[in-house]
């Protein structure tokens, strides 16, 4: 069929309005987007996804600080909560739930809200980002926490009634948003800004604001988790080994760091009870279960540091 218009039929591009956040704003480089095949929608698409991880670099000193904040906070017996809602809620939500089959880390340090609640992760609730965070929902924010909104817009009023609230309680703020100008950063100690311009299909945020979202969430919470102690050079070594796939990511986690045999590492393992960092510190250091746990805790679940304990290494 074909799809070619007089060009005086075709719709005009409308002017930026100041008003709007950058995400809502007409893509000039899509104005023809209707009427390119489909290689041409993809190679657009490509395009104008390579622009996104060079907005992430932009912004990676307020992720750093970012990042210190929350693993001070973390230190300090606080927890790091997410509040988002559509695309960014679920990505955010999706981050926070992942880091505990890759982490061993739990809502007891990272709590993930999303607008609509937990079943909004698979049924859009899109109205339910329209009113603040139920002050009742499990695992409010309290003093000392950290609260982070994800908001592309910078102007949703969950996120906003999120920070809100959190400031009210004393919980450390911060925002990642993609409008410099957002409203909700008026309530953020710290704004994360991923500026990736309007998109391909004006407003479909899912595009270049969700790929900056899911690239800074990850490069953020990863880091934290590795801060935090939770890997062996790059290895994992903080999740327990409960199921098929870990169990045996553990067992090579174990022989590559510790040069054993698979069944010495299965052995080790099944005496931890599946904790891998447990294992890797007996098998590091020749110790019992007991005094390995032990250095654990002293050392704030840092493997490294327990070894150099145990072992009385320097550096």
């Amino acid at each position: 069929m074909d799809t070619d218009q007089p060009s005086a039929v075709r719709p005009a591009a409308a002017a930026p309005l100041a008003a709007l956040p950058p995400t809502e704003r007409r893509n000039p480089a899509s104005l023809e987007l209707d009427r390119l095949d489909t290689r041409a929608i993809l190679e657009l698409i490509n395009d104008q996804d390579a622009t996104v991880p060079a907005v992430v670099r932009g912004a990676l000193p307020e992720l750093t600080e970012l990042t210190e904040l929350a693993l001070r906070t973390l230190r300090a017996g606080g927890r790091v909560h997410y509040f988002g809602a559509g695309t960014g809620g679920r990505l955010a939500l999706g981050d926070a739930v992942e880091l505990g089959p890759t982490y061993g880390v739990g809502t007891e340090q990272v709590v993930g809200h999303l607008a609509g609640g937990a079943r909004a992760g698979a049924v859009a609730r899109e109205d339910a980002e329209d009113h603040a965070p139920d002050p009742d929902e499990p695992h409010p924010p309290v003093r000392g926490d950290l609260v982070i909104g994800v908001t592309a817009s910078g102007r949703t009023p969950y996120v906003i009634g999120a920070l809100r609230a959190a400031r009210a309680v004393g919980a450390a703020t911060a925002l990642l948003s993609s409008d410099p100008h957002a409203a909700a950063a008026d309530f953020a100690d710290l704004h994360v800004l991923l500026d990736t311009g309007p998109e391909v299909v004006t407003g479909s945020t899912r595009m270049k604001a969700g790929t900056a979202q899911k690239l800074a969430l990850n490069a953020f919470s990863t880091a934290l988790m590795v801060r935090s102690g939770r890997t062996w050079s790059n290895l994992m070594v903080a999740a327990s080994a409960r199921n098929a796939k870990l169990h045996a990511r553990a067992v090579r986690t174990l022989v590559t760091a510790c040069q054993v045999t698979e069944q010495e590492a299965r052995d080790c393992l099944e005496r931890c009870a599946a904790e891998t960092a447990t294992a890797l510190v007996v098998l590091s250091c020749g110790c019992s279960v007991e005094q390995a746990r032990a250095a654990l805790a002293r050392s704030q679940g840092h493997p490294w540091a327990a070894v150099r304990e145990l072992t009385g290494a320097a550096g």
